[in-house]
């Protein structure tokens, strides 16, 4: 899924409930951003792991734990309040067309 089929698909779920304010449509895109940023959290654990080995001040290899992985769990949080403050937990159905069910 791509930000733009998101944003939109999210968009047009708040259309469905009436709920068109400028404030809406701020926290959508908080939410894009927050979703682009998960995606690079999960390639950068991907790329390093759990843990990973570095260099310290003294130049001593030493294994630090992946800051990404914090930062993924309070970044996957935030997304999950950013939709309970849209009303968005479960998609909107699609009004149905008089014509549904007609050849």
């Amino acid at each position: 899924m791509t930000q733009k089929a998101m944003k939109e698909s999210l968009i047009r779920q708040l259309e469905l409930r009436g709920m068109k304010a400028e404030f809406y449509t701020d926290l959508i895109d908080d939410y894009v951003y927050y979703w682009s940023l998960k995606k690079k959290l999960i390639a950068d654990i991907k790329a390093k792991g759990l843990r990973y080995e570095t260099i310290n001040g003294n130049g001593v290899t030493v294994e630090k734990a992946n800051e990404s992985v914090v930062n993924l769990q309070k970044t996957t949080a935030t997304m999950l309040k950013i939709l309970a403050d849209l009303k968005l937990k479960e998609p909107v159905p699609e009004p149905e067309s008089s014509m549904d069910g007609y050849l």
